[in-house]
Parts: C-alpha cells; structure tokens; sequence
C-alpha cells in the first residue's frame, strides 16, 4: 500500500532540518512552545467571562499593539514587506477600549528589536495572532461585542483571515537571508512571545 501524498509530505517535513524550512516554518517550530504556553495563558486569564474581564484583555493588546505600532511604519520592514503599514491594529484597539468607555491607557514605550531580521519575528508573531483571532472574536460575542463595537481589533482582514495570513507567509518566505539573520528572526519571536506573556502576568489580577 503506498502511503498518501499528505503522509508523504508529513514524512519529508520531518525530516527537514531547521536551515531548510521556509522562514514562516521555521518560525513556528521554533516558537511553539513559546505560543502554546500564551495560549493557555490566555485560557486561563478567562478574558471573556465578563466586560470587566475583558477591559484586562483589552489593556493586554493595547501594551503590545502599542509597544509594536512602530514596526510597521518602518521604512525598511515596508521594503521587505510590501504593504506592512497598512496592518496594525493598535488604533482598533484604541477604539474598542473608547467603545467600552473606558480610559485610554498611555501609550506605551516602542519595542525596540535588535535589528530588522528579530523585528520580522515580532511581525510574525503579531499577524499570527490575527490569524488565530477567529475563537476569539466569536468568544466577545457571548458578552455584547461585535466588529464595530468593542472588539473591532480581532475582526478578520477585509480579504479574510486565511487569505491574509497566506499573502503575509508569501512575503517572509520569499525573502533571502542569511542563516544567522533567520535565527535572529526567530529569537525576536521568542522575544514577542515572551513581552506578551509577562504583559499578561503582570495586567489581568488573577488567572
């Protein structure tokens, strides 16, 4: 019996190593456990049982949207990227913390990655979020919220969450880079994840 095309694939992946995965793989496989333990942080944090709860949610993405905002302005993350500074989300974030009536949080000091290959880790990470947004923009619903009123910054891309989240990965996996500049792409993921994760610990009271 020959094995199907999927598990052919499956099995040629494995077998990959590390410096022949496309970047957008390369970056998942090196932040997988940096992205399952956000996850469950998350879970746990129980953003979604009630509007006060997720006024700490929302204060969390204004921390990180507004530490990230600056990337996607820069000049030469909008070269490699085409189209970059049309995808931040801090401003729709702002405008569900003012749907809500609550006070705008300063804004907070800009990330300042290492170089521009560890910011692509931080993009990556960011876009991906929207990517797995779609469980909780349908979780804010069941306490009042909708794409234009309080939870507009998890409200899919115009073109659609899968379409968008492809074009992105096109984008970082067309780029040619060094090794090194691929691990520092990777460690400013890990980076991400890990500013993300303190955020958490440190704005929602309990989890």
């Amino acid at each position: 019996m020959q094995p199907s095309d999927f598990e052919a694939h499956a099995a040629t992946l494995q077998m990959t190593s590390p410096a022949q995965l496309p970047l957008s793989k390369r970056l998942k496989a090196g932040t997988r456990r940096d992205h399952d333990s956000v996850d469950t942080l998350i879970m746990q944090s129980r953003p979604f049982e009630s509007l006060q709860r997720y006024d700490y949610f929302l204060r969390l993405q204004h921390r990180f949207h507004g530490s990230i905002d600056a990337l996607y302005d820069d000049i030469e993350l909008n070269r490699l990227l085409p189209g970059l500074s049309e995808l931040p989300r801090f401003e729709a974030v702002r405008a569900d913390i003012t749907d809500l009536g609550l006070p705008l949080p300063p804004t907070p000091p800009a990330v300042a990655p290492p170089s521009t290959h560890a910011a692509l880790g931080w993009l990556y990470c960011s876009e991906g979020s929207n990517l797995g947004a779609a469980f909780l923009f349908k979780e804010t619903q069941q306490i009042g919220l909708n794409g234009e009123n309080g939870a507009r910054h998890l409200a899919a891309h115009p073109d659609g969450r899968g379409l968008h989240w492809r074009q992105f990965v096109a984008l970082l996996d067309g780029l040619e880079l060094s090794e090194s500049q691929r691990e520092e792409a990777v460690s400013g993921a890990v980076a991400a994840f890990d500013f993300y994760r303190a955020a958490l610990r440190e704005l929602f009271p309990t989890i």
